[in-house]
């Protein structure tokens, strides 16, 4: 009877992965096609389109603003949502639920609606930054919030995190210092985890980049949108690209994290 299960739920998980993956599957056979129409196969395979793309100086340009302006958001969220979350857990744990409340709000206005009141509040004065990758740095910074607080959150309270500062304390460590050595290297899981999902998020956001800066400082997402009119052997070598970068950079994270543990 458990055999039978066991095969079961090996084929319900088989099946879910290839109806995830066969469009993934048919992009990248379309972007190595050098001509696929009428016929059910290709007719032949091509690395034209990667390599164009790849040579594209636009394109390597939208993809360093679309990681500089992602890495900087998150930089910033680490260095200033991470010690905000040690005082509320340690010194103000009744303040939680509000926190739940309010890192939801990002999510409550629809990109839209944020995107031209953000054009009305920023596009003159003394902080013009409409068209700047600062504008969408202070935006990405709010989308992360609730990302990075909730898988922290989880994390802290999966450590114990008041047991561990006061055994800390009792070996003679101060509030920060324990804090710093003892509680920081205990949250990495959470942490990487909290990133990987905001970057995931943020590579693919494509409104507030579109709306707030555009052609001017062009991101990956918005390249993609401009270039939809091309070949569509080209935009699926942009797809998979995007993805395999996504991919790469998941890889490099979760090998670093291991090589830590070890």
């Amino acid at each position: 009877m458990l055999r039978v299960e066991r095969i079961y739920h090996r084929s319900v998980v088989t099946l879910l992965l290839l109806i995830l993956l066969l469009p993934l599957a048919a992009t990248l056979v379309y972007a190595l096609s050098s001509q696929w129409g009428a016929t059910i196969l290709p007719q032949g395979f091509t690395l034209k389109w990667l390599l164009q793309l790849w040579q594209d100086p636009r394109f390597l340009a939208a993809l360093g603003h679309s990681l500089v302006i992602c890495f900087s958001a998150l930089l910033l969220s680490v260095v200033l949502v991470l010690p905000l979350m040690f005082v509320i857990a340690y010194y103000f744990p009744a303040l939680d639920g509000i926190m739940n409340v309010l890192i939801l709000l990002p999510f409550a206005v629809p990109p839209v609606v944020s995107s031209v009141g953000l054009l009305q509040l920023y596009s003159a004065g003394p902080l013009a930054m409409t068209g700047t990758p600062w504008i969408l740095i202070g935006c990405y910074f709010t989308i992360t919030l609730p990302f990075i607080y909730r898988a922290i959150t989880n994390n802290m309270q999966a450590i114990h995190l008041r047991d561990l500062m006061d055994a800390a304390h009792l070996l003679g460590a101060g509030t920060w210092q324990a804090a710093l050595l003892v509680v920081l290297p205990n949250l990495r899981k959470g942490c990487l985890i909290a990133l990987l999902l905001s970057f995931s998020f943020l590579i693919g956001e494509f409104v507030l980049a579109n709306m707030l800066v555009g052609n001017r400082y062009e991101t990956l997402q918005v390249y993609l949108f401009n270039m939809r009119n091309g070949s569509g052997h080209f935009t699926s070598a942009m797809v998979i690209s995007y993805f395999m970068v996504v991919l790469l950079l998941t890889w490099v994270a979760n090998t670093v994290n291991k090589g830590k543990e070890g």
